[in-house]
């Protein structure tokens, strides 16, 4: 299995903190889903955020599909992993649904008729079709939390990073999206899961890693 998102020798620690990690040492596969467990405060969100080149390590590097993270811009590494916050409404900025999923196919130049045929199929897919004229700021959590796997899902990447993504979601919108995941694995995209959802984490992991304290306490195969 070849190795996506390496940390190697990482520390990092927030302003006025102590180390969240310690010399980490860690590689998530491509092809497959990893979930990260742990309580509050355990580190979860940040690593995922460290491999999203959001945050930087102190020491050690974090290298994504070869590349030192540091030494990509944010266009490039966005060709690679998609992201998506818990707190969803971060990183919706178009002024419709439609425009949030095309607006970066627009800038790239990349023919119109290929941008909105692609858009079309994914908001169907996610159930949006109908919301497609909205602004994304009038949208519940759970229609926020599956336009932004869509949009992220624009770019042709070949990795996902999913933060908490069950949460605020009814039964059925889980079961929508765990068939989104399904769909992508098949089509060989991997996965970092960050989240509390035994069940959820229980269906869809290749790998479960539990982390205390910014250190791996349990790392085994499902």
């Amino acid at each position: 299995m070849k190795p996506f998102i390496v940390f190697e020798n990482v520390d990092f620690k927030y302003r006025r903190s102590n180390n969240i990690f310690q010399s980490l040492v860690l590689a998530i596969n491509s092809e497959e889903t990893t979930a990260i467990t742990g309580n509050n405060g355990s580190g979860k969100t940040t690593l995922s955020k460290l491999a999203a080149g959001m945050l930087h390590p102190q020491k050690g590097r974090v290298v994504v599909d070869g590349e030192d993270i540091k030494e990509m811009s944010l266009g490039k590494l966005g060709t690679k992993l998609g992201y998506v916050f818990q707190a969803v409404e971060r990183q919706l900025f178009g002024m419709t649904v439609l425009d949030e999923l095309t607006f970066v196919n627009r800038l790239k130049g990349i023919e119109e008729s290929e941008t909105y045929a692609k858009a079309n199929k994914l908001l169907e897919a996610f159930e949006l079709t109908d919301l497609r004229d909205r602004h994304p700021s009038t949208l519940s959590y759970g229609e926020k939390r599956r336009l932004a796997i869509a949009a992220a899902l624009m770019s042709d990447i070949s990795f996902l990073i999913l933060d908490e993504p069950t949460s605020f979601l009814d039964p059925d919108r889980i079961e929508s999206l765990s068939s989104t995941l399904d769909s992508l694995k098949a089509n060989g995209v991997g996965m970092l899961i960050i989240s509390h959802d035994e069940d959820f984490v229980a269906r869809h992991a290749d790998r479960i890693i539990r982390i205390e304290d910014g250190g791996i306490v349990d790392d085994h195969r499902h």
